[in-house]
């Protein structure tokens, strides 16, 4: 409009890029990583998408410093991707004390002003490296020469609400088209991105070893069948961890579940403390006074006896709350760290503890899955894993995967320097085979039988899927509705939908969730499938307030 009326010219400006200084590396390259990065180098200026397996230790993110050099050196500019908020500070100051200028941060904790400074900064050319979450991926960046995608199996890339889209597959899509090289990086890959190494879709560089003298650590099965438990800490565990503080290392605890309990329960009539409005059991957290649902969030007081008989209540179960109070308690002189979602909720926070257990101030860390994302301690020498078996027996077929990804993952965390690493993996199931194979074979041994495993079973990588989930406050009008869709789609043999099935949780903040399942052998099938059945659906009658969405590639089907 402006331009018609003479107001205004519009012109096209090259970018100039901004200048940098690179500050040299006090790390020496080993000859793999030497190798690795000759690898990545070598491509700069055409599209190859590296697969980066590194054994956690093993110098990955000196890998992606050196490579994302010589793509700066040629003018060009760098998105790293990174699957946590959490993990940006420490990242993005590894990067500025290497480069010393143009480097910004995206990530969804900073304020409108300084995305939209950030955003300008890369569009303009003058930031030379974007570090961000899942939605950096989408950062202008019109000199763009290198992509790189770390911890590229985390689920964090996975959008689930609103705009469904995966930043990893979206990163390669984008780095095809801009004709750049892609570095994805993992000590655990994901099964699809194996896959697509052994069909040579991929270009697989490995880092098998620690540089140095760190070793990798040594695993152990702890069968709690055999041994005494106090508060979820077998006899063994509790020995190794006397142990290590007394030798000066520094011990995680590991649990991959929150809160003090996560059930409120009476021994007198069986009565567990329910959620109003999900069809699950809320959890108690004993130093806010509250009973809280991790799925809806509601929240409410902690009862003084049973809603059914009137009886005590007693606490069932450990959360990570819990577990501190009982290690407090057994080692009283060494200073206690907790890491979970309810102690990191305030600015700084995270980091605060992170900065206590780098400075050694804190001997035992506790946590959740936060730990398992990329940390450093060099100080620690035990990993203690209380509850190894929460994966598997899941209905979804990629929870043993996320389960042998969590368990090499935290136990990656030990051993890290000089000191040897021990990890102890409690289990009441110690013969089962991806445990055993785990510890015989590594995560190496675990892969090759689980893709086996999805080939014979025709589960992805090896198939396609979709889902088509639906939610409503009517049970009964939302399954007609579902019937109504699988119906719809009926007359062909792939893909094959199955289904209606409820959800896994199938009464959630008040509403009742249900789901379809669309498989195919390959993605042009499903997409030309979704691309005719889709408009129909949306012709459909539904309950009022349905809402319904689909998801391909989901990662969860439950």
């Amino acid at each position: 409009m402006l331009q018609e009326r003479g107001w205004a010219e519009a012109r096209r400006v090259k970018p100039e890029p901004a200048a940098f200084e690179l500050r040299p590396s006090e790390v020496t390259l080993t000859d793999e990583q030497a190798l690795v990065v000759e690898a990545i180098t070598r491509s700069l200026g055409g599209f190859t998408a590296h697969l980066l397996y590194g054994v956690t230790g093993s110098g990955k993110t000196e890998v992606y410093l050196r490579a994302i050099a010589a793509a700066l050196a040629g003018g060009g500019q760098a998105l790293v991707l990174v699957p946590e908020i959490a993990l940006t500070p420490q990242l993005v100051d590894r990067f500025r004390r290497r480069f010393s200028a143009g480097v910004v941060v995206m990530h969804s904790a900073l304020s409108g002003t300084e995305r939209r400074d950030a955003w300008r900064s890369a569009h303009g050319g003058r930031a030379r490296i974007v570090i961000g979450t899942r939605s950096a991926v989408f950062t202008s960046l019109p000199r763009l020469s290198l992509v790189v995608v770390d911890e590229e199996h985390d689920a964090s890339y996975k959008q689930h609400e609103g705009f469904r889209y995966s930043a990893r597959d979206l990163a390669v899509w984008r780095a095809q088209r801009a004709d750049v090289p892609i570095v994805l990086g993992s000590a655990t890959p994901s099964l699809e991105s194996l896959e697509n190494a052994a069909q040579s879709r991929y270009t697989k560089l490995v880092l098998p070893k620690r540089p140095g003298t760190a070793d990798a650590p040594r695993l152990a099965l702890v069968d709690l069948r055999r041994h005494a438990v106090e508060q979820g800490l077998s006899q063994p565990a509790m020995q190794a961890i006397g142990r290590h503080l007394a030798a000066g290392g520094q011990v995680i605890v590991f649990l991959n579940r929150r809160g003090y309990a996560p059930a409120l329960f009476c021994s007198a009539c069986g009565w567990v403390a329910p959620c109003a409005h999900c069809d699950a059991n809320m959890t108690l957290h004993r130093r806010a006074a509250q009973l809280r649902c991790h799925h809806c969030g509601a929240v409410q007081a902690v009862p003084l006896t049973c809603g059914s008989c009137g009886q005590p209540l007693n606490p069932v179960g450990q959360g990570t709350e819990r577990v501190e109070e009982t290690l407090t308690r057994l080692f009283p002189a060494a200073p206690l760290a907790r890491l979970d979602r309810d102690t990191a909720t305030a600015r700084g926070a995270m980091q605060s503890v992170l900065d206590r257990v780098h400075s050694g101030a804190a001997r035992i860390l506790v946590g959740t899955q936060m730990l398992t994302k990329g940390h450093h301690f060099p100080e620690v020498s035990l990993v203690v894993i209380l509850d190894a078996d929460q994966g598997l027996f899941a209905s979804d077929f990629r929870a043993t995967e996320r389960l042998a990804q969590t368990i090499t993952q935290v136990a990656g965390r030990a051993g890290r320097a000089a000191r040897p690493g021990e990890v102890l993996i409690q289990t009441a199931f110690p013969e089962h085979p991806l445990l055993t194979r785990l510890i015989t074979d590594g995560y190496d041994g675990f892969a090759a039988s689980a893709l086996e495993e999805r080939r014979q079973a025709g589960w992805p990588p090896y198939s396609r899927l979709a889902m088509l989930r639906a939610e409503a406050r009517n049970a009964a009008g939302l399954d007609a509705f579902l019937r109504a869709a699988a119906a719809q789609g009926q007359g062909s043999s792939d893909p094959k939908i199955l289904g209606p099935a409820p959800a896994l949780i199938a009464r959630r903040a008040d509403h009742f969730r249900a789901h379809l399942l669309i498989e195919s052998a390959t993605r042009s099938a499903l997409q030309r499938f979704l691309a005719r059945w889709l408009p129909q659906v949306e012709t459909l009658a539904g309950p009022a307030g349905l809402r319904w969405s689909i998801d391909v590639d989901p990662l969860e089907v439950d």
